[in-house]
């Protein structure tokens, strides 16, 4: 007589599986998830709610204090929040102690311009109980907040007195962000605010910031040394009326980063007018990963990234995009050539190249690059005989491989 194979855990009701996950540790068990349908199908249930704008902040309270880490099933991690006309919220528990509210669903409407202030880590998270069995919030993403949710938002943020990273997506109609923060927050994103013309940030332990979008006027009212920094300006400056002096502040605070992303017309037209006067003094000495955006032109030019590359002795990994689309300003960049100083760079072990319309355009910054080389670094471009295969094996700048 054959046995039949079965899944004995397929065969247990969904209170037993539930009672099993509860003594697994919080993390964990939001991973049994991806294990078959039929684990997944215990964290879909969603709590579904009615409510107000003005009373969002209370629900969302609610719905993340309600959250027991030793009985994770006793409790959705899904709520759907139902307010004003076709008004939904979206909220989710993930692992690592991490809330994503999304605002995307229900109606779009044409986006009312708003100014966003947001106050973390001020209270006195000391006298605060954070039992083991409490949900509390290290990690926050927002999507769409608008002009009729950020007040609700600003009180629901206020609560999270544990916040470490902050992510802020795709707000339509967010026209300043003002961020204070005490020391907790360390990691702050900020991708696709189309409309964002001034950001002021209050925080003296910000360790990564990453931006995309288009560049506004940034004001980092503490010093503080990032380790990491995207600055991805690809579409140019929120205002044609900044200045370099004004971007002076901004970067101090890229100046001792490990890894960055940085734009060319951003290097052209905001920082090498401020290192001109320091006659080669500035560099970026712990700098090991650079990503930098390039834009295409008739006659590629390589005197701004050379440039730069001479302020970065310790660069390990460079990575080259040239993107067509990336805003440029008429070429201002003939003076570059006066660096008198020759740094070489004896560490560099890996260059990617990408988004050259043409060989010759992708020849000409090899043979620039290895004119400053002491060493022979991995050099993928199209233009290798094994593209395919150097390809695969070469690592992406961190910041390419960010996800939303």
């Amino acid at each position: 007589m054959v046995e039949e194979n079965s899944d004995s855990f397929g065969r247990l009701p969904d209170e037993i599986l539930c009672r099993i996950i509860s003594f697994l540790p919080c993390e964990t068990a939001l991973e049994t998830s991806f294990l078959s349908t039929r684990w997944r199908g215990l964290w879909n249930s969603a709590s579904v709610q009615q409510s107000t704008v003005d009373n969002i902040d209370t629900a969302v309270a609610n719905f993340v204090t309600c959250y027991d880490k030793l009985n994770p099933l006793s409790h959705p991690r899904l709520l759907q929040l139902h307010f004003g006309e076709s008004k939904v919220l979206s909220a989710t528990l993930a692992a690592n102690n991490k809330l994503k509210v999304d605002f995307s669903a229900g109606e779009k409407e044409f986006p009312r311009y708003f100014d966003w202030k947001l106050l973390l880590n001020h209270q006195n998270a000391a006298n605060q109980l954070c039992p083991s069995t409490s949900f509390y919030v290290k990690a926050l993403h927002l999507k769409s907040v608008d002009f009729l949710t950020s007040e609700a938002v600003s009180s629901v943020v206020s609560n999270f007195q544990f916040l470490e990273s902050l992510k802020i997506i795709e707000c339509n109609g967010l026209r300043s962000l003002h961020i204070e923060s005490g020391p907790k927050l360390v990691n702050l994103t900020i991708l696709d605010c189309p409309h964002l013309e001034f950001l002021h940030l209050k925080s003296s332990k910000l360790r990564s910031f990453r931006f995309r979008g288009k560049l506004p006027r940034i004001w980092p009212e503490n010093h503080f040394n990032l380790a990491d920094a995207m600055l991805d300006f690809r579409q140019g400056p929120s205002t044609y009326s900044l200045i370099s002096s004004e971007f002076d502040p901004a970067l101090l605070t890229i100046k001792n980063a490990q890894v960055v992303t940085l734009c060319r017309w951003t290097f052209e037209t905001l920082i090498w007018p401020s290192l001109l006067p320091m006659k080669e003094t500035f560099k970026f000495y712990k700098l090991q990963e650079l990503w930098w955006i390039d834009y295409s032109e008739e006659d590629y030019n390589t005197d701004a990234l050379m440039y730069f590359l001479k302020l970065c002795p310790a660069l390990e990994r460079l990575f080259v995009t040239v993107d067509p689309k990336s805003y440029h300003m008429p070429r201002t960049s003939t003076i570059l050539k006066k660096s008198t100083r020759h740094t070489e760079l004896g560490n560099l072990k890996v260059v990617k190249l990408e988004g050259f319309m043409n060989q010759e355009d992708e020849n000409k910054l090899v043979k620039d690059i290895k004119d400053l080389v002491t060493v022979e670094p991995l050099i993928v471009g199209a233009s290798n005989e094994n593209w395919t295969k150097v390809l695969t094996e070469a690592p992406s700048p961190k910041h390419a491989q960010m996800s939303l």
